[in-house]
């Protein structure tokens, strides 16, 4: 037996240029708006996830003291243009 997903309207207003894209963009890949706005909204809440998870990790490092400082840093940064780069930091 098969369940079909439920799902949900959400409207939004946007902008009419991006509207036209979301609609050339359906016409060019043959799909309807709906999936494309779907698609897009998949990625963005995927990525702000991403983003946030990574961000409570970095910050659980700095509660146990795993930094670099920052001159350290500069420093490999600066030598990232030359002839003999540092190694990254740890």
């Amino acid at each position: 037996m098969t369940t079909a997903a439920k799902t949900r309207s959400v409207t939004a207003h946007v902008p009419v240029q991006l509207a036209e894209k979301v609609d050339l963009m359906a016409e060019r890949l043959e799909r309807s708006k709906n999936w494309i706005v779907k698609q897009a909204l998949t990625a963005w809440i995927d990525q702000e996830e991403e983003r946030s998870r990574l961000t409570r990790e970095a910050l659980a490092d700095v509660d146990h003291g795993k930094v670099i400082d920052h001159q350290t840093v500069q420093a490999w940064a600066a030598s990232l243009s030359t002839d003999k780069p540092l190694p990254v930091p740890l």
